[in-house]
């Protein structure tokens, strides 16, 4: 069974409790800040805790949900009783609190975080390993690791809610306003470059598979990367102050020639590379194999072999060498706290509503896609039909479909994460839980343990050639897929990213950052789509409003505790 290898749930009571002594002994078996965090082994268990914030509760809170459902190629979707979706579709805030978990488990990471660097800064665990080298690198990756994953958190929440609260020691005050947005990405920049300055250069291709999933010093590179694109997009276009360099909180700033450099250093030097068939990076690539008949005709005519999930020396599928950073999911179970967030949901709530065919299994059909934006996707691309799955076509297992079954149905919905099973043993189940053997209850709803790609190596190329205005690493992508080579063009790197990465949760933020999503030429938000709500058919438009700066809503139970210290979003 695949393990989610940074799941220490008990981890979190070390964080928060304290220790006794009993007859003036110490107890054992309690552990906090005085007595943890002294050796590698609890630096590792340490860093299992600082993963398990990754994962959020409520599902407003996966920005893979939330962006894919505010960029302008989806649809809300969903039932009539699914106002949720169609309201975040819609840019309005459907309950309070609705991204509350995100603010939280971001500020739960930053604590171990800060812990975990507290701990290792000045630590000495020469003790504990063979030769002084193995020492220092353990302590360089720990403490690298840990820069990497505070920069991360408050990347990821900063992008949906702005400027943040910034937090830099586990004893700092929790009662600080939010920062400016140029504080917040200032202090996370500088988290990530520290990262990549700490952390060894390892060859990611040859990390064994118990260990796949960590960050590593090509990772933070990356990021680096796209804080800086992100903020002097924000900067510019939103903000209309137009920036070419990120200041850094300790002075000077970061240049567009230094993330360059960093961009270099990861192309010449990471190992990582594009895998040879796009198609091939996606499950449904594997449905036949796993059920050991031909379920989807079109895999198997087109001969796909899936490279798997879990890195380049996976067991299942051939070795992913693309993926730079995944949230890796497993099995989810209702017994537990907020079970489910450890399951992939995007797959069950992006599924194909009213409808169990082999190999796509039911799901709540939000999210359907923008038939305008299809229709408009050159044919010839082979990335249209390996990332969009229409109904109605027995090659690709839908030829059974009973439309009518929900709102803003399309007859498009998102074939990258998307709900698969087929029949089995123990009858028609989930892929995966045949891949991984599972019997968890209720497996419809937990049964997809599809990791979330944060990054991939195809976005590292797109990256530089926006940032040196080229068309080397556009032309890299393409070739993947046979497409022929272009000249370098902002709209053609706008194009290139909108097919490459479609619905991988980074659309909403590039309209952002280009400011495209302020103009209705630019975006898909104003243009009609014919749908059925219901068995009724009806025209779709959405109006993105301009207020909210591409930001949502800080959650109103925060600005309640902070006792006025927090000022809610413009728009909200």
């Amino acid at each position: 069974m695949k393990k989610i290898i940074f799941i220490i749930i008990a981890v979190t009571a070390l964080l928060v409790s304290g220790c006794e002594d009993f007859l003036d002994t110490r107890n054992l078996y309690e552990k906090d800040l005085s007595n943890f965090y002294k050796t590698p082994t609890d630096i590792t268990e340490a860093m299992g805790g600082v993963y398990n914030a990754l994962y959020v509760g409520g599902v407003f809170s996966e920005e893979h949900l939330s962006a894919n459902l505010m960029s302008d190629y989806m649809l809300g979707g969903g039932g009539p009783d699914d106002i949720t979706a169609k309201n975040c579709d819609k840019f309005i805030d459907p309950t309070e609190d609705t991204y509350s978990d995100l603010w939280k488990q971001t500020y739960n990471g930053v604590y171990r975080t800060n812990a975990i660097i507290e701990a290792v800064t000045d630590a000495d665990y020469s003790s504990y390993f063979d030769t002084p080298e193995e020492a220092e690198d353990f302590k360089n990756t720990s403490l690298g690791e840990a820069y990497f994953m505070r920069g991360f958190f408050m990347y990821r929440a900063a992008r949906f809610f702005g400027g943040m609260p910034i937090i830099p020691k586990t004893d700092s005050p929790r009662d600080v306003p939010r920062s400016t947005f140029t504080e917040t990405f200032s202090q996370i920049a500088a988290d990530f470059i520290k990262a990549a300055e700490t952390m060894p250069a390892i060859n990611p291709m040859t990390v064994p598979l118990a260990e796949y999933g960590h960050a590593n010093r090509w990772v933070a590179k990356a990021y680096i990367a796209r804080a800086f694109l992100f903020y002097t997009g924000y900067m510019t276009n939103i903000e209309k102050q137009a920036t070419t360099e990120l200041p850094l909180p300790e002075g000077g700033s970061l240049t567009k020639s230094q993330v360059v450099s960093h961009l270099d250093d990861v192309i010449a030097n990471s190992n990582y590379e594009l895998t040879p068939d796009f198609r091939n990076l996606w499950p449904y690539s594997y449905a036949n194999t796993s059920a050991g008949s031909n379920v989807l005709p079109w895999a198997t005519t087109e001969r796909l072999v899936w490279v798997g999930q879990d890195g380049p020396n996976s067991t299942i599928g051939t070795g992913n060498k693309e993926v730079m950073f995944a949230l890796r999911y497993a099995f989810g179970n209702w017994g537990w706290t907020e079970g489910q967030k450890f399951n992939n949901r995007i797959c069950l709530f992006f599924g194909i509503r009213g409808n169990s065919m082999v190999p796509f299994g039911e799901g709540w059909g939000w999210g359907p896609i923008h038939s305008v934006f299809f229709d408009s996707w050159p044919d010839a691309d082979p990335r249209k039909l390996a990332s969009v799955l229409e109904m109605g076509q027995a090659d690709q297992g839908t030829g059974g479909y009973q439309a009518n079954k929900g709102d803003h149905e399309t007859g498009l919905f998102n074939k990258k994460y998307t709900h698969l099973q087929h029949e089995g043993a123990d009858g028609k189940k989930g892929m995966f839980y045949y891949i991984y053997n599972w019997n968890n209850g209720d497996p419809m709803q937990l049964e997809s343990a599809q990791d979330f790609f944060y990054l991939r190596y195809a976005d590292v190329l797109l990256m530089h050639s926006e940032l040196t205005e080229t068309a080397t690493g556009i032309n890299a992508v393409r070739a993947r897929v046979g497409l022929p080579t272009v000249s370098y063009s902002l709209d053609n790197l706008k194009n290139e990213r909108l097919y490459e990465l479609a619905f991988e949760g980074l659309r909403w933020f590039d309209l952002v950052r280009w400011g495209d999503v302020e103009n209705p030429g630019k975006n898909y938000f104003g243009t009609p789509c014919n749908v059925m709500n219901s068995g009724v058919a009806a025209v779709y438009t959405n109006t993105y409003r301009v207020e909210t700066k591409g930001l949502v809503p800080i959650p109103e139970s925060e600005i309640r505790l902070s006792n006025g210290v927090y000022e809610q979003n413009p728009g909200w």
